[in-house]
């Protein structure tokens, strides 16, 4: 039967009889829309009912312009309600950009993102049918770009992941960008580990069983010498760049500073510079990730306040400084940070990002943050200190 034929036949149904004319129609357009899977229908259908029931124009059913304010509540709670339950029979038939499309309209994304990840789990490692979609509806949409960028890994290799996180990054949350950068974190050790074992023991059989990367290299400077390397040095280098995102409680983290340690014995050519203050990029990184992990803050902190010192170009200097004021607050060492970034920092006041002034009062540095609106002529600011010092009380 055709979709209007089995409509005819739901809308001559004996009609219950506490139903309109109306809901009759609409019962039976469902009903044969469900029937079809025609669920992109099915929510315009459902939209159209409520419109019906309050009286507002049907012809554009999901627009929400032009709600009266009175029924304003009543049909979003009615989209809300419509998308939730199409996007939930897309879900249940496996068409997850589909689902993905409703449940990210009405912000509840979970149920998607679990599906993502266990069809993720479910991928051959070999490119087949359907990965393409799975990968932009995971990586590129945004739906689960963890997820995605694992199924890229599994599927399309280091070189290709590298590049797509590189890419993705400024999308990702916090907690995304620690996940991604353990997995590459794991996946260029795992590969770099294998390879100098291997170089070892074609020199130097029998090397300790389960031997760690900084083992394998320690006293070990030929496997350096005449340029040599066993990985792709531009994976490598991006891959300690990821590893600033972890944090202390990451076990991938002291697998981050043993690259570091690899990277820093590379020969020059091979240690590709990068933005102040990582422009001695191994051992800048080397510092950083060794603060991260709580060992040698107090000297990790001060190798870029001495880099912030030497510096001296401007735009640099706000870089290093805004380097500092992050690493501060990560390793509980903000004070430190403030009194030698401060001076480059105080015009910083970005409401979607970096403030000097929320900085300045989760240190308790209101002396800075006083000393810094006095000498910019700042009266807000001066007066905001002063009320953060001083609250007004009744």
């Amino acid at each position: 039967m055709t979709a209007i034929e089995i409509f005819e036949a739901e809308r001559n149904k004996p009609a219950v009889s506490s139903a309109s004319v109306g809901d009759a129609i609409l019962d039976a357009a469902e009903k044969t829309l469900t029937v079809q899977s025609d669920f992109h229908r099915l929510f315009d259908a459902k939209l159209i009912r409520v419109r019906h029931r309050l009286g507002l124009p049907i012809t554009q059913p999901t627009s929400l312009r032009n709600i009266p304010e009175e029924h304003d509540v009543a049909f979003r709670d009615a989209y809300t309600a419509a998308a939730r339950e199409v996007g939930q029979r897309f879900l249940d038939a496996g068409q997850l950009a589909d689902a993905w499309a409703y449940f990210r309209t009405i912000n509840e994304t979970a149920s998607v993102r679990a599906a993502i990840a266990k069809k993720v789990a479910e991928v051959p490692h070999e490119p087949g049918a359907g990965l393409d979609e799975l990968l932009n509806l995971a990586l590129y949409e945004g739906a689960h770009i963890v997820e995605g960028l694992k199924l890229l890994l599994r599927t399309h290799g280091t070189c290709n992941t590298v590049t797509a996180m590189g890419q993705v990054m400024p999308q990702m949350t916090p907690d995304e960008r620690r996940q991604a950068a353990a997995m590459m974190v794991r996946n260029i050790y795992g590969d770099l580990q294998a390879n100098v074992r291997r170089d070892v023991e074609r020199r130097q059989p029998l090397v300790k069983q389960n031997a760690s990367l900084r083992e394998l290299i320690q006293g070990r400077e030929f496997l350096f010498a005449e340029g040599g390397y066993h990985i792709d040095v531009s994976h490598l280098h991006s891959t300690v760049s990821f590893a600033r995102h972890l944090d202390r409680d990451c076990p991938e983290l002291q697998l981050a500073i043993e690259l570091s340690d690899y990277g820093a014995q590379l020969a020059e050519p091979l240690r590709y510079p990068s933005d102040v203050p990582f422009d001695d990029y191994y051992v800048a990184n080397r510092h950083f990730l060794n603060a991260l992990a709580g060992v040698e803050v107090d000297e990790s902190m001060q190798y870029f306040i001495d880099r912030l010192q030497r510096e001296p170009d401007a735009p640099d200097q706000r870089m290093i400084a805004f380097v500092i004021a992050d690493l501060g607050q990560r390793v509980e060492r903000t004070s430190m940070a403030l009194e030698a970034a401060a001076p480059f920092l105080k015009q910083m006041e970005d409401p979607a990002g970096f403030s000097f002034t929320a900085y300045c009062v989760g240190a308790k540095r209101f002396d800075i943050l006083e000393s810094s609106a006095r000498e910019n002529n700042d009266v807000l600011g001066l007066a905001t200190v002063l009320l953060l010092q001083k609250p007004v009380t009744k």
